[in-house]
């Protein structure tokens, strides 16, 4: 998706406004134009961002703990993004980030928030007709799936289109059967903070770029981890081809046309092969944002998350090729490095652990007195920083639920 400036209402910014969090945005997200003599200052994450899963995730720039043997990271010059993240999707231990609490336009990555809030509440096999009101407003050079007014469509369809073309018309489809743009996107925040996902502020349901809508790879990783616990969810992400319903032909029957998921790790390009393993979940690419992507992968029984926004090298797919690139390094290095932080869960789920999603523990030396010694029941992880020393706060890992995962590869990814 490629676009420009919001042409949502006035009345969806006020209302999102009202229920997200702080933004902790200090100057401008991104670079300033050149004036002719000097190029363009490269932009830098805010000296003070959230520490939302542990004190590591506010510090910027690159956060690694290697034990002996570790392969190494690849470099600055091999991950350009301004923000990334690499994660365990089922135990949520951060093996790996860079900047992940910059708040940074997020593009259609968004629509994992959007797909997690709206989801459950429609049977796949229900039916809409569409209304020609549920079409307008949507930004100018939105992506579409080619949803036409007063033809019907299953919820089955339309997620096809939401995650396989990345569909705006989908999009809003959907959120004329939830209530309006309006509601869906309270809605949406109200989720994200239900999920602890404080960098995101939603202002469009689809991720087109508006004043004040950001996300973060943080934010996004948890989104997508939330989102692979319904079914649903991984059967649309992971698909690679599907027909579509067109219009009706004069012999009454429907048409139908094929569509590809824009998701380059699945179905691959021609610069790109599909990576081994890989099983969704979504990217984006607008304006403001940039090249986005958030990617799950499986390679035995380990399933990684992964998420880059924004690489500086603006070459032909290359969020792809940095998500690749970490994904490598995460699958040979998953047992080799202490965690830097974790992917905390819901508001309810670490209230019941007695959980502090802010620093990652309630009391970090209860935690350690609660550890067995063995590494399963907590853990810390030590780094220099600008020369102080950084102590990440000791998770008692075993108190927060794992978020177990089936098995993703074997998923069928062609539907017909």
């Amino acid at each position: 998706m490629r676009t420009g400036r919001s042409v949502r209402t006035a009345t969806a910014v006020a209302a999102a406004a009202l229920l997200a969090p702080p933004l902790l945005l200090a100057g401008p997200a991104y670079a300033a134009p050149a004036d002719g003599k000097n190029p363009p200052k490269a932009p830098v994450p805010p000296a003070k961002m959230s520490q939302t899963g542990g004190d590591r995730m506010g510090v910027a720039g690159v956060q690694v703990q290697p034990k002996a043997g570790a392969p190494e990271l690849p470099g600055p010059a091999e991950l350009t993004g301004r923000s990334w993240i690499i994660s365990d999707a089922e135990s949520g231990k951060v093996l790996a980030s860079k900047n992940p609490h910059w708040q940074l336009a997020p593009a259609s990555t968004l629509k994992m928030l959007f797909a997690d809030t709206v989801m459950p509440k429609f049977p796949k096999d229900q039916k809409y007709k569409v209304k020609p009101a549920d079409l307008a407003d949507m930004g100018d050079g939105s992506s579409l799936v080619g949803i036409k007014e007063n033809l019907t469509y299953t919820v089955h369809d339309l997620w096809l289109g939401v995650f396989l073309r990345s569909g705006n018309d989908a999009v809003h489809t959907l959120a004329a059967m939830n209530g309006g743009v309006d509601a869906t996107v309270t809605q949406m925040q109200q989720r994200a903070k239900e999920l602890n996902a404080t960098d995101t502020h939603v202002v469009t349901p689809d991720g087109y770029d508006a004043p004040g809508q950001v996300s973060s790879a943080y934010d996004l990783s948890l989104f997508a981890r939330a989102g692979l616990q319904n079914a649903d969810f991984r059967e649309y992400c992971s698909t690679a081809t599907a027909q579509f319903p067109g219009e009706e032909a004069k012999d009454g029957k429907r048409k139908t046309f094929g569509i590809q998921n824009t998701n380059r790790l699945l179905v691959g390009d021609r610069d790109i092969k599909p990576y081994p393993g890989i099983a969704g979940v979504k990217n984006g690419s607008t304006t403001n944002a940039g090249s986005t992507f958030t990617g799950v992968a499986q390679r035995g029984d380990r399933k990684l998350l992964v998420t880059v926004m924004n690489p500086e090298k603006k070459e032909h797919n290359e969020a792809y090729r940095e998500a690749a690139k970490l994904l490598d390094w995460g699958f040979a290095a998953a047992d080799k490095v202490e965690p830097v932080g974790r992917l905390v869960g819901p508001r309810s789920e670490e209230d019941a652990a007695g959980g502090d999603a802010k620093n990652g523990h309630k009391n970090s030396q209860a935690a350690l007195e609660a550890g067995d010694g063995s590494g399963g029941g907590a853990w810390t992880a030590l780094g220099i920083t600008g020369g102080a020393l950084v102590v990440l706060g000791a998770v008692a890992l075993g108190v927060h639920r794992r978020w177990p995962l089936p098995d993703l590869v074997r998923g069928r990814r062609n539907r017909k």
